[in-house]
């Protein structure tokens, strides 16, 4: 089998959206309608449980959003005027129903259901010792852990016990909950993943992203801040600081591919950071060309962004299909080699005598880079310069986000002028990591500062570029005293 999004298939992927809507009529139609917006966070499985008063009402299935809410008596099913729902990208060895989200569990407080964005960098860890004292879990999603270390806790009230909890836990997360008491959401204390709220008449709603506010018609309220934990119930809403005040690293990586460019990240434009990503490249490297050119879909505006500050005409020098079905079967290479096509080919007729500079929004693996400057060559460019709107992706991410094996990454493993070489390109370029900064009108980022001290420490988590991860890895540290590597993926 090959997926028919060859290009996709060498980028980072976000692990997982969620949705959380309290107090409307049809609840789960609204969440259905949220999760279509955030379809793109993750592709794999998606999920839906409501409250009615009484019970609780959970539909889960593997695929798109799309062909498993669209009934109307799934729908109908889900009764209640309140609902959570997740969309999950699942990674190597996790595709399976028992881990599609939201987990649900009769707790002796009640039911306790949760959607989770993030990843638990010491779940395997809190897993053994929670099996030690009789836990007996159902999943190999590390978000069950907050499950069980809420069921465990000693504390008396459902809300004592969830704080309690996430006191146990490391790494990322953002939640949504729902409770026979009300909802919750929360967001770790570095706020590395994104979490917002929204109204839309007199229900509360809770997204990864604003796009999916925007797709209901639900007004932007805020962002949910890191570390902070709002409970939504009959008493109204209620705003809770139980973590030490720490500086906030959201990830980066969500304004350079993750979010939709019309989603608003922390109070910026999406869209806008990107172009802005764009100009920085032309001014650090530019070089002589005929068209500028963007990888579609993701490397479109930073491509905006360069051929305005430069001058240089933007043109689609690539066509996406937008009809191409998610798998095929690969009967051997030539045709999988031809199946690259289904998805992007080249405008021969625009691009055939020219200079281009394709601008794609970073490189993984490198196999996708190397596809396409192949393809304008075949196509007839005369030169192709190779523009990267993030810095080189050199080390895995623990936080959410399913990352190749360090050994994978291209530029673990090789210096830009290697990886040039690799790819084939007349010139690579990749934006400077203060480039980066400066886009999202900051003043930079001293990589080789003192980063719990210096005015220069990042704002942001940048651990794929730098190597600088904020939180502790205790999972990782263990597998590599044991003298094992773990599995970079996760199962969000």
């Amino acid at each position: 089998m090959l997926t028919t999004h060859p290009f996709q298939d060498d980028k980072l992927r976000e692990e997982c959206g969620v949705f959380g809507v309290w107090d409307i009529e049809t609840a789960a139609a609204v969440a259905a309608l949220g999760l279509h917006a955030l379809q793109h966070r993750g592709q794999e499985a998606a999920g839906i449980t409501s409250f009615d008063g009484a019970g609780f009402h959970s539909h889960r299935a593997m695929g798109h959003v799309a062909g498993n809410f669209d009934k109307d008596e799934i729908i109908r099913a889900l009764a209640g005027r309140s609902a959570i729902g997740h969309v999950r990208y699942s990674t190597t060895g996790a595709s399976a129903l028992r881990n599609v989200q939201p987990l649900f569990a009769e707790l002796a407080t009640g039911g306790f259901a949760v959607a989770h964005n993030g990843n638990i960098s010491n779940a395997m860890r809190l897993r053994r010792e929670l099996n030690a004292r009789g836990s007996i879990f159902q999943s190999t999603s590390d978000t069950e852990v907050i499950i069980h270390l809420v069921a465990t806790s000693g504390y008396r009230s459902l809300l004592d016990r969830f704080i309690d909890a996430l006191k146990h836990v490391e790494g990322a997360y953002s939640l949504v909950c729902l409770t026979e008491e009300g909802m919750i959401a929360c967001r770790d204390p570095l706020g590395i993943r994104p979490l917002v709220m929204g109204k839309l008449g007199e229900a509360t709603i809770f997204a990864s992203e604003t796009v999916a506010l925007d797709v209901i018609g639900a007004t932007y309220v805020r962002s949910v801040a890191p570390g902070e934990l709002i409970v939504v119930s009959e008493r109204g809403v209620e705003s809770h600081r139980p973590f030490a005040p720490a500086r906030p690293r959201p990830c980066i990586f969500e304004h350079v591919y993750f979010s939709r460019p019309d989603s608003i990240v922390d109070g910026a434009s999406v869209y806008t950071v990107r172009k802005a990503i764009g100009a920085e490249l032309a001014r650090e490297s530019g070089v002589e060309a005929d068209l500028v050119v963007p990888v579609p879909d993701s490397g479109v505006p930073a491509a905006l962004g360069y051929a305005q500050e430069s001058g240089i005409p933007f043109e689609l020098g690539i066509i996406r299909s937008h009809y191409v079905g998610r798998t095929f079967i690969q009967p051997g290479d030539q045709v999988r080699h031809l199946g690259v096509k289904l998805k992007h080919n080249a405008n021969s007729a625009l691009i055939k005598g020219k200079r281009l500079i394709l601008v794609d929004d970073s490189i993984v693996r490198g196999t996708t880079s190397l596809k396409i400057v192949q393809m304008m060559r075949e196509a007839g460019a005369t030169e192709v310069h190779m523009r990267i709107a993030s810095p080189p992706t050199r080390h895995s991410c623990f936080y959410g986000v399913d990352t190749p094996e360090r050994t994978k990454l291209l530029a673990a493993r090789m210096d830009v002028a290697a990886m040039n070489q690799y790819i084939g390109a007349d010139s690579l370029a990749f934006v400077s990591i203060d480039g980066l900064y400066r886009a999202l009108g900051e003043p930079g980022r001293d990589l080789h500062g003192d980063v719990a001290g210096d005015v220069h420490a990042p704002s942001h988590c940048d651990a794929c570029f730098s190597g600088d991860y904020p939180t502790a890895l205790t999972d990782h540290d263990d597998s590599e005293q044991r003298g094992q590597l773990i599995p970079i993926e996760r199962y969000a």
